[in-house]
């Protein structure tokens, strides 16, 4: 793992993060700390304990940053025609495994997803040389990931669980289960980052997607009333969205 500096917002933030080389090799403007900084000791918690989250609290933004940092490996880590349907369930599966790599995701939830008996879906991955799962049998499909870097990961199980949680039901988004995977891929990746705007071109990646195509995306986001509207911003290259009862960033000379 590799501590980072991520250029945001067009350089008015930066965000620290501990991701994986495969990840800061594919993120645009990230720096990667020196070796010097990264060895100096980390405060621990007052009296020897560390806090951890209780059940029932709503998920925070450690779980939208680390969706975004998954999105951000697998657009490195898969070819870029991968399917959005196949995508959301990599993401389901990286975030889910153990730490040798294993994890069997339940009927239920591929059903919530929509991806029951989506075998194809699995040999999409399997064809990328990703996972590898067993042969095909009705009820929870189980596979091992044959990426070393997602045994890398740093969070606890428990974190990515949760993680993986908010990831099916990504706030502020107003968007159905039924919506299509395309759709639902996008609107999730715009709302794992924090500060409703990031560069087309680093939106479009973790997408999977030509930037003509999120543009019309958007649109499509729009109509269904997921986003109030979007913009892009061309001399810095950004674009900048709005989500329901959220309130604008800036006026927008070129509402969608």
């Amino acid at each position: 793992m590799l501590l980072t500096l991520t250029r945001q917002a067009g350089g008015r933030s930066w965000r620290l993060a501990d991701v994986c080389t495969a990840c800061a090799a594919a993120t645009g403007g990230t720096a990667v700390v020196p070796d010097t900084l990264l060895g100096a000791p980390r405060p621990k918690p007052t009296g020897g304990t560390v806090r951890r989250a209780r059940p029932g609290l709503s998920p925070g933004p450690d779980e939208r940053a680390r969706v975004r940092e998954m999105l951000t490996y697998l657009s490195a880590a898969l070819p870029q025609f991968t399917s959005p349907a196949a995508r959301l369930l990599a993401l389901q599966c990286a975030l889910r495994a153990d730490t040798l790599g294993h994890v069997t995701v339940s009927d239920g939830l591929l059903r919530s997803m929509r991806l029951r008996g989506r075998r194809e879906l699995w040999l999409e991955l399997a064809q990328a040389r990703w996972l590898k799962t067993a042969g095909p049998r009705p009820g929870p499909v189980t596979a091992r990931l044959l990426d070393t870097t997602v045994l890398d990961q740093a969070p606890g199980r428990g974190a990515r669980r949760r993680a993986a949680h908010w990831a099916l039901h990504p706030t502020p988004l107003a968007l159905s289960a039924e919506a299509p995977a395309v759709l639902q891929l996008t609107a999730l990746v715009l709302a794992s980052h924090p500060f409703n705007t990031e560069e087309l071109g680093a939106v479009s990646h973790l997408c999977g997607h030509s930037p003509q195509q999120t543009a019309e995306l958007l649109d499509r986001l729009v109509s269904a009333h997921t986003l109030v509207s979007w913009r892009h911003c061309q001399d810095t290259g950004e674009v900048l969205w709005q989500f329901p009862q959220q309130p604008p960033r800036c006026s927008p000379d070129r509402d969608r």
